[in-house]
């Protein structure tokens, strides 16, 4: 067990021996944000000796970080077309004989979709409370991928699916705000933790920087799903550059049309663990032109690897990136103004370091510790709404 989970074994938790079942829409093999947080917070529910399970479109049982089984029921699955390895729920799933057999205290609805919405009813037809955690913009998933029925059908799922759960956790400021022009109520911040060890500005490796940008270029780099909703095709302005040597970390299907974009580009593949760590403490400034994050938890790493950050100006990352601060806010719309302020820091390397100093001091209090305390928390909530409801009737 890390040192980690075991002061977060060493805190009080607000209930004691509960069963979650995790509605996670996309589950490992898939590496993306949505199974990061399942897995961080099934780990720390283990640590707090809660019993997790998984029902999910893939994967398989596994041991938590603590030693515990997760257990995972896999669902009847396809794959997403557009989206290579990508595995999703089979539409018109009833989960009510699942959950029934599963007999949980609390259903928490990962990011969910048609699984979740499968789950939300489920759940209700048997008077199971329900934590629903917004992670994926739906409308603007449809958008880009052309999906049937596109942004309209997109916000009524959500609305559907959120309309079931007994609270709605979203993952920042921005978010919250959109949900509720949508219709959504009952919603509470829950933000991600970081962890301060795997991204640590004492994993920048000089030699590592040395190779990628011999020349001693400025080392721009992103940690991303290499999918047409991350928009990092808008970098080409910023490959161009001279000076600048760009890193693209990540994979996935617009990796050959990204390569043919960006040919001055070093793309390092999928990394992870203390491998991405030092990637990623390596760079001189992290670049992410994505305007549809709920959140962004690549920004918040290489900001607690105190790499400063560029994003655009919208979503979750207005809630990390404080202009002229530990970062800087691009409008995210013309590529040739991003690559020109990338070119004023480039020519600017006090302004760069004085931000730089800043970047991790901004998020490393967010610990997994805290973030999962806070989650069991909201499971406390609405298992004491659903006590005082049964009471009254």
């Amino acid at each position: 067990m890390t040192s980690e989970l075991r002061a977060a074994a060493a805190a009080a938790s607000p209930v004691a021996g509960l069963r979650v079942a995790v509605v996670a829409e996309t589950f490992r093999p898939a590496v993306n944000g949505v199974v990061n947080s399942v897995v961080r917070a099934a780990d720390h529910l283990s640590v707090r000796g809660h019993d997790v399970v998984v029902v999910a479109p893939s994967g398989s049982s596994y041991t938590s970080a603590c030693g515990a089984p997760v257990e995972v029921v896999r669902v009847p699955a396809v794959r997403l077309p557009g989206y290579r390895g990508l595995a999703v729920a089979r539409p018109g799933l009833d989960l009510t004989g699942t959950l029934r057999a599963l007999r949980p205290d609390v259903v928490h609805l990962a990011s969910p979709a048609l699984l979740g919405a499968a789950a939300g009813r489920a759940a209700r037809d048997l008077g199971i409370p329900v934590v629903a955690v917004f992670q994926t913009d739906l409308a603007a998933f449809a958008r880009r991928y052309r999906l049937p029925g596109g942004p309209a059908l997109a916000d009524r799922l959500v609305r559907q699916v959120h309309g079931t759960a007994d609270l709605t956790l979203v993952p920042s400021s921005a978010t919250a705000a959109v949900l509720r022009s949508r219709g959504v109520r009952d919603l509470a911040l829950w933000a991600r933790g970081v962890d301060a060890r795997q991204f640590d500005p004492r994993r920048r490796d000089l030699a590592l920087r040395s190779q990628l940008a011999p020349d001693g270029e400025l080392l721009v780099g992103v940690v991303a799903r290499l999918a047409v909703e991350k928009r990092l095709h808008l970098l080409a302005e910023v490959d161009r550059l001279p000076g600048v040597r760009l890193l693209v970390v990540g994979d996935g299907p617009r990796r050959r049309h990204l390569q043919r974009a960006l040919p001055n580009a070093v793309f390092a593949g999928q990394r992870t663990g203390t491998d991405l760590g030092r990637l990623v403490a390596s760079m001189d400034l992290f670049v992410h032109p994505g305007r549809d994050e709920t959140f962004c938890q690549a920004v918040q790493e290489a900001l607690a690897a105190g790499v400063p950050a560029l994003v655009a100006a919208a979503g979750g990352p207005l809630d990390l990136v404080r202009h002229g601060r530990n970062g800087w806010l691009w409008s995210g719309d013309d590529p040739r103004v991003l690559a020109a302020m990338v070119a004023g820091l480039r020519d600017d390397r006090l302004a760069l370091r004085a931000a730089a100093a800043r970047a991790r001091r901004s998020v490393v209090q967010r610990t997994w510790a805290r973030v999962g305390d806070e989650l069991i928390g909201h499971y406390a909530a609405v298992l004491a709404g659903a006590a005082e409801r049964a009471a009254a009737a």
